[in-house]
Parts: structure tokens; sequence; C-alpha cells
């Protein structure tokens, strides 16, 4: 693994701050969900529960998500981070009081919870669109992976420590310790050189800004594509917050320690799968198929682990394949969206990867419930199994099973020096023969390969008619 590639967003000083700010603070996050989840098992005893309070956390994201997105492009994303990364912190402080008072009640829990997600709705697409401006269009694969390592390095070290923390001293600490996590990433932001973004045009107030993102996205493959297979395996596959406290308690008979060893070791996969994402530097359907279909049968095969161990050491490559698919999507997506949309596909993105937790989240809930925790994770892996099958099929009617993104040169791009373009699959197969040295920004890119599948209009379409015509006259066929 070439480390040098694996790390190159962390030569931006901005990203840096970026890197550690969140490091803390998803930390201390994921130390307060596997509180909260293990709070609810102890209160209720039910899987339903469990399931309802993922979906509460995510059901904002769902329902108001792509408002948060449209946000995001209209408003500056530094600022905007500043504002709800310090509201993110009054949950936290509130579950702390209650908990610490014994005054704690699984209605409480949903509230917070809800009001949680309510902020993460505006939170989530800013964050994930603020990352081209800090690294610049040409490493945006590598920061979104070194952001999968951010998450899942939270997630081994937030559930450890969350572990030790209910163990000790009670759920309550994890609450409290939460919201002083925010702290770090305020001062992060703060601490930002402006100077050094790279700052997008803010989109102006409009009518029908929401349904023109849908339309983009329904209109172009390398956005649709993706986002569906996200939606299938966001609602039934990405569960396991609501499924591994399950294996944990009823499965395997255990303590919150056995639920913070299954988490852990997930995050070792999902830290190692991102570094090799990130040393990778591009994305293409092969790697988006590819990743989800190893993801159903990694799922699969947890899904049948005789033991605790066994279980945990199944986990890893499942956790490496599934951050491998998620990141793959994001960067496909960051890369495919337009500076103007960008928050908004972001949004989307975070709408059918999280958001759909509110809709398979209480679903898997009650299937384990009924059925135990092991069904719960077969009906992820066969979800994911799907997903590639669609997507494999799709790519190839379209002939794309190969990178979306190439590194072009000026040879790739259509133009008079180079001659003329015979139509969409002429220019498809010049963009993916294209050597490997020499970038081009990615916006170039795919405005290149669409300017290059229209038809020719104008002036263009009158010079290129006598051509045609010209060949008729002596006998020779017109190309088509």
């Amino acid at each position: 693994m070439n480390l040098r590639a694996t790390f190159a967003s962390l030569h931006a000083p901005n990203y840096r701050r970026y890197f550690a700010g969140q490091v803390v603070s998803l930390t201390g996050n994921w130390m307060q969900t596997v509180a909260e989840m293990w709070l609810v098992v102890q209160l209720t005893g039910s899987g339903v529960a469990v399931g309802v309070t993922a979906g509460l956390q995510f059901a904002p994201m769902l329902l108001l998500g792509a408002y948060g997105g449209l946000l995001a492009d209209r408003f500056d994303k530094r600022r905007l981070l500043l504002v709800t990364q310090s509201l993110m912190a009054v949950p936290a402080l509130v579950l702390w009081l209650v908990t610490a008072a014994g005054v704690v009640e699984v209605g409480m829990v949903y509230a917070v919870v809800a009001l949680r997600g309510l902020v993460n709705a505006v939170d989530n697409p800013a964050r994930q669109s603020f990352v081209p401006e800090i690294v610049g269009a040409d490493r945006v694969v590598n920061a979104v992976s070194l952001n999968s390592v951010i998450v899942h390095t939270a997630r081994i070290a937030g559930p450890a420590l969350a572990g030790v923390l209910i163990a000790v001293v009670g759920t309550a600490t994890c609450f409290a310790l939460n919201a002083l996590s925010f702290g770090a990433m305020f001062l992060a932001l703060r601490g930002m050189d402006a100077r050094r973004l790279a700052p997008v045009a803010r989109t102006p107030r409009a009518p029908g800004q929401i349904r023109a993102a849908l339309q983009e996205v329904r209109r172009r493959p390398e956005l649709a594509i993706p986002l569906a297979m996200m939606a299938l395996v966001g609602t039934v596959s990405f569960n396991f917050q609501v499924l591994l406290p399950l294996f944990a308690d009823r499965t395997w008979h255990g303590t919150a320690s056995s639920y913070a060893l299954l988490t852990s070791a997930m995050g070792v996969g999902s830290v190692a799968g991102a570094l090799l994402a990130g040393a990778r530097g591009r994305v293409g359907p092969g790697l988006l198929v590819g990743a989800a279909g190893l993801f159903g049968v990694a799922e699969l095969a947890a899904a049948a682990a005789p033991s605790l161990v066994a279980q945990g050491v199944l986990l890893i490559p499942l956790g490496a394949v599934s951050v491998t698919f998620a990141a793959g999507v994001n960067s496909s997506l960051q890369l495919a969206a337009g500076d103007g949309l960008r928050g908004r596909v972001m949004a989307l993105y975070s709408v059918v990867f999280i958001g759909s937790t509110a809709l398979g989240g209480p679903a898997v809930g009650a299937l384990a419930q009924a059925a135990g925790p092991r069904t719960g994770l077969v009906a992820g892996g066969v979800a994911a199994l799907l997903a590639a099958a669609g997507a494999g099929a799709a790519y190839t009617r379209r002939g794309e099973l190969a990178p979306l993104y190439p590194r072009l040169t000026p040879a790739a791009l259509p133009s008079s020096d180079h001659g003329p373009v015979d139509g969409p699959g002429h220019a498809r197969r010049r963009l993916r023969v294209a050597p490997r040295a020499g970038a081009a920004a990615p916006g170039v890119a795919a405005s290149a390969a669409r300017s290059a599948e229209a038809p020719a209009h104008g002036a263009d379409a009158r010079r290129a008619r006598p051509a045609h015509g010209a060949a008729r006259r002596r006998g020779v066929p017109a190309r088509r």
C-alpha cells in the first residue's frame, strides 16, 4: 500500500484540523450510540424498541435531509457547521442529566434521539459537501476514504471506551463525554485558514431546487445507479447497530463488553478497508458492483457464525467491504455532482444511506425479534447481492463496467485537433482508453463526456451536414 497516496489529503493543514476534530467528535458520538442502544435494551429488553431507537435517530434525515442539503448549497458550509456542531451537544447534555438523575425512561431516550437526528439532517450533508472545499477536486476520493477511516476509527475507540465506562461508572458518563467532544470539532472549524479553502458559489434562493436535484439524478445514470444501490443496501444491510446489541444480549448471552467486542471488530475491518480505498485514488462501476457482492457474501458468513469469537473474526472482512462500498458510492457522487448541486446530491446520499435506517431499522429489529438476529443479517446479505446483480446488469447494458472517472489527457477530449467524435459510443471508448498520466478535474471529465454524447446544434450541425453530403456524392457511405 502506498502510504503517501493513502494519506495525501493530510498534507492540507485545514484537512488535518478537520480530521482531528472529527476523530474526537465521532468517537464521542459512537460512545453515545452504544450507550443509548444498551440503555434501551436494559429498559425494555425489546428488539423492536432498539429498532425504533435507530429509526427515530434517522427519520429526520429521511424526511428533511434534502432540505438540509439545500441549506448546505445556499450558505457558507463552515459557518453552518459551527452552528450545527454546537447544537449537537444539547441532546447529549439532556440525556446525561436525566440518566444521572435516575429518572430516565424509554420515551425520553426516544425524544432525545429524534432531536439529535433533526440537527444531523443539516449537519451531515454540510459535512459531506464541505470536503471538496477543503482538499480540492483532485483529492476527493482520498479525502472521502480518510473520512471513512475517521468514522471507523471512532467505531473502534467509541464502543471500546463505552464498554469500559458502562461497566465501571454507567451510561450517563458516555453522554457527558459526548457533549464535550463536540468542542473539538468546533475548535477545528474555527481554526481553519479560510484563505486556503476553495468555496463554491452559493446557490441563490429559487423555487423547485430540491425537485431540480431529483430530476438531475434521474437524468444521469452516474448518479442514479449508485444512489439506487445505496437505497437498497442502506435500508436492509446497514443495520448493524440494531443487530449487534441483540446478538450480544440474546444470541451470545453476553454483556456490554460483548457488544463492544463485536462493534470494535467490525471497526478494525472498516479502517483497513478505508485505508485501501484511500490508496486507490479512483472509483468505477466495477468497484461498486464487486464491493456490494462481497458485502453480501461476508454478511451471510457473519450470520452463520457459531460463536461470539467466530462472529467477531468474520465481522472484520465484513467491515472492510462495507466501508469500501459506502466510500465508493460517496466518491462517485462527489465527483459526478456539479458544485451548485453537491449539497443536495450528498443530502440524497445521506437520505438513502442514513435516513433509510428509519425504515429498515424497525423492520429489521422486528424481524430479529420474531426470528432471531441471524435472520436480520441474512436479509442484509441477500439485499447486498441483489444490489450487486441489479447494478451489474445496468452498467453492462450501458457498456460502463470500467472506471467512471479515468484520468484524462487532452487526447481524450473531443476537439478539432484529434478528429471528430462519432457519437456517444465513440466518446465513451476514447475516455476509457485514455492514458493515466495527466489528470483533468473530474468535473471537466463529466462535462466532456456529456458534451460528446449531445447531438450537434446550430453552426456545428450546419458544418457537419455538408461533410456527410460530400461523402455521399463521392459514393462513400456517411458514418452513422
